[in-house]
């Protein structure tokens, strides 16, 4: 076994955060899939945490951060900007634990997550977009109330980081994972995670054309600001990646594979009529990288792709499958 001591987290940090939100979290399925091993030509399996409360991997992040909060700091509340998951998970948790949680959103936020995020019974605060939804993060902090950023937080990445340990311990020779990215907190942990229990084990990112904040940045050396996020796949749609998931994913990462949002759809219908459940393109566009990246598999390589998402409206479905 290699541990991998980031800055930010390790593996025991993740095997915590595990116990700490196991009470709160499922423990969803990985399992093979026949129609996606024919499709790409390898053994695939399905990492399904599109089946996780609220319908995505957020779920453990926001818990294992409240969690880890002092009871000063619940009383005070905490806020969260978000277009996407990370929203919905703030809020579910915050209604289970009893925080009062301010959730900030840019306007271009689909209706299905603002309505699901005030149905936990978050304040939802919508800004033009979703960089004046971060610059008011700080009028809510000088209230007292406590930040839970998206994916630049050591404790959230933590949390998220569990899903790669329920990979690991359900396919124990598992030779690729791919996970899409957005802001690369999920990918940054469960990097962390699959690479200390099994190093030989490769990670390899995905992103859609006009999501793409970590392939730019991997080509700058640096992280670089979106002007806009073009995509479909708004829950991708971080502004930038961080200098620490930014440095996870140069360490850790066979690669970042970039899909236009057309494949992400496509994989999206396949998984739909195959599979039987209706993914995100920021969760479908795995299956359309494992294509891609097929050349890099053998027949005996086992192959995890994580389907992290399952929030998609009908009236969104209905308009991709125009695209």
């Amino acid at each position: 076994m290699l541990e991998f001591a980031l800055n930010t987290m390790d593996i025991n940090d993740i095997r915590q955060a595990a116990e700490r939100i196991r009470p709160y979290v499922r423990r969803t399925p990985t399992e093979l899939s026949q129609s996606l091993s024919t499709r790409v030509g390898t053994n695939v399996y399905v990492k399904y945490e599109l089946f996780q409360k609220i319908g995505a991997f957020k779920t453990r992040g926001a818990f294992n951060k409240l969690l880890s909060l002092s009871a000063d700091e619940r009383t005070k509340g905490v806020v969260a900007v978000s277009g996407g998951n990370h929203a919905q998970a703030v809020a579910y948790a915050c209604s289970v634990l009893g925080i009062d949680a301010v959730i900030v959103m840019p306007r271009s936020t689909p209706q299905n997550y603002v309505d699901a995020t005030r149905g936990y019974g978050a304040m939802v605060d919508l800004q033009p977009t979703i960089a004046d939804a971060f610059a008011r993060i700080g009028e809510y902090q000088s209230d007292g109330r406590v930040f839970l950023h998206p994916f630049d937080d050591p404790v959230i990445m933590a949390g998220q980081g569990t899903v790669g340990l329920e990979i690991m311990a359900d396919v124990p020779d598992a030779t690729d994972v791919i996970v899409s990215i957005g802001g690369g907190g999920l990918v940054g942990g469960i990097a962390t995670a699959v690479k200390s229990i099994r190093s030989e084990t490769r990670v390899w990112g995905v992103e859609t054309v006009g999501a793409d904040a970590m392939s730019k940045a991997l080509a700058a050396g640096h992280p670089v600001g979106l002007a806009e996020i073009t995509s479909i796949a708004k829950t991708l749609g971080a502004p930038s990646v961080s200098e620490t998931t930014l440095a996870i994913a140069q360490r850790l990462l066979e690669g970042v594979t970039l899909v236009t949002d057309r494949e992400a759809v496509e994989a999206l219908v396949f998984i739909a009529e195959r599979l039987k459940v209706i993914t995100e393109p920021a969760a479908s566009c795995t299956l359309a990288a494992a294509e891609k990246l097929r050349s890099n598999f053998g027949a005996d390589s086992k192959v995890v792709i994580v389907l992290c998402g399952g929030n998609l409206s009908v009236s969104d479905l209905c308009s991709f499958l125009s695209i």
